[in-house]
């Protein structure tokens, strides 16, 4: 792309989590390329805080309410069209399917569309959209598993154009607002010298919390925790299961806590029991604060935790107990090695350093086709 046309829209439909965090990454990928990025938020009135977290070099808010973003979304369009007209944007970065279907509608530019989900082309009207917007729309997914997913539904596509791009941390700056582990026990309110399991997620049944607490009362008691942080429709559930269970005095339930990237250090490991996670930021954060860490074998998350041994299969309570038994068995130095491993995993695959060498060799970048010729 030209000098004199360096200005790119990132559209999200909301800045509720994760995508304040998405934008941020976003932001980091092109700074210091020569280009200014715009970050705009489709629905919310405008926050200070939003603003900060958000990066680039500036940020709106279209104030939408989710009722007006339904259907056609021809305000948004119409929004979008006048900020063209004030913007001149080169390229579109487009979260999610209401702002790809926005930008596509709204602008007339090349459009890279995010996917951080399964499942967003299977309704016949979004593969009707993307083959109408072809020549112009590429599509990245957060993982392997869900580009994967986009290309089983569009599979007329040029698998160039349906590309990964992974979500990443800035990982110096991670840690280092990481507390240490005593003082991020107490934060939590957890004993100092038990062995704490950890997991973070809302209380949902994709994040198959009830799964982790049937293989946690099999350990033996003496010494080990399960820490739960989030907080969904299954608060009295997985509680009422832990006191069948017989744990409920091991099953800590911390709440919603926020900024709970601080606290990873509170745990000794920890458990990603999600069903069919599209990426899980919540393995990066363990990652980095040097403990180790366990997950479905399925989705994304297999490819952010590489090594088979400590992956255990969808909603198996036995086999994800032995992988707790194993890691909690470990012993120096092969705890180290553990931890050296899964941290030189993420530095090579899920840093900034390695997203933006991802995101710049992007085939839908610089292929040359018709879609993004001269980007």
């Amino acid at each position: 792309m030209s000098a004199e046309s360096r200005r790119v829209l990132q559209l999200c439909h909301s800045y509720g989590a994760p995508f304040t965090d998405v934008a941020c990454q976003w932001a980091r990928l092109f700074a210091g390329q020569g280009w200014t990025m715009t970050t705009v938020y489709l629905t919310g009135e405008p926050d200070s805080e939003v603003v900060r977290n958000s990066g680039g070099d500036e940020v709106l808010f279209l104030g939408f309410d989710s009722r007006q973003v339904r259907g056609l979304k021809l305000a948004a369009i119409w929004k979008l069209r006048k900020l063209q007209q004030t913007h001149a944007f080169s390229l579109a970065i487009a979260h999610r399917f209401k702002p790809i279907y926005a930008c596509c509608l709204a602008l007339d530019i090349p459009v890279i569309g995010v996917h951080h989900a399964f499942g967003d082309y299977q309704r016949l009207g979004r593969r009707l959209l993307a083959r109408a917007f072809a020549k112009r729309l590429a599509l990245l997914g957060v993982s392997n598993a869900v580009r994967d997913d986009i290309r089983a539904c569009l599979p007329r596509w040029p698998a160039g154009r349906i590309q990964t791009q992974y979500n990443h941390v800035e990982l110096a700056a991670l840690q280092a607002r990481q507390l240490p582990r005593n003082e991020a026990r107490r934060a939590l309110d957890l004993p100092p010298d038990a062995y704490v399991f950890g997991n973070v997620g809302r209380l949902h049944p994709d994040k198959d919390q009830a799964t982790l607490i049937r293989a946690f009362a099999r350990l033996p008691p003496a010494g080990a925790l399960l820490a739960i942080a989030g907080r969904g429709r299954l608060d009295e559930s997985l509680q009422a299961l832990a006191a069948e269970l017989g744990v409920a005095d091991r099953v800590r339930f911390l709440g919603q806590v926020p900024a709970m990237d601080r606290y990873f250090r509170a745990f000794d490991s920890f458990v990603l029991s999600s069903d069919h996670e599209p990426f899980g930021m919540v393995l990066l954060e363990a990652m980095a604060a040097g403990i180790a860490v366990l997950s479905t074998d399925c989705g994304g998350a297999r490819e952010v935790v590489a090594a088979s041994e400590w992956r255990f299969a969808l909603g198996d309570v036995e086999s994800l107990c032995k992988c707790m038994l194993a890691v909690r068995a470990l012993h120096e130095p092969a705890r180290t090695e553990l931890v050296a491993a899964q941290l030189a995993h993420l530095e090579a695959h899920f840093s900034l350093a390695a997203a933006r060498r991802q995101f710049w060799a992007q085939p839908c970048l610089h292929s040359g086709s018709e879609c993004h010729s001269g980007v």
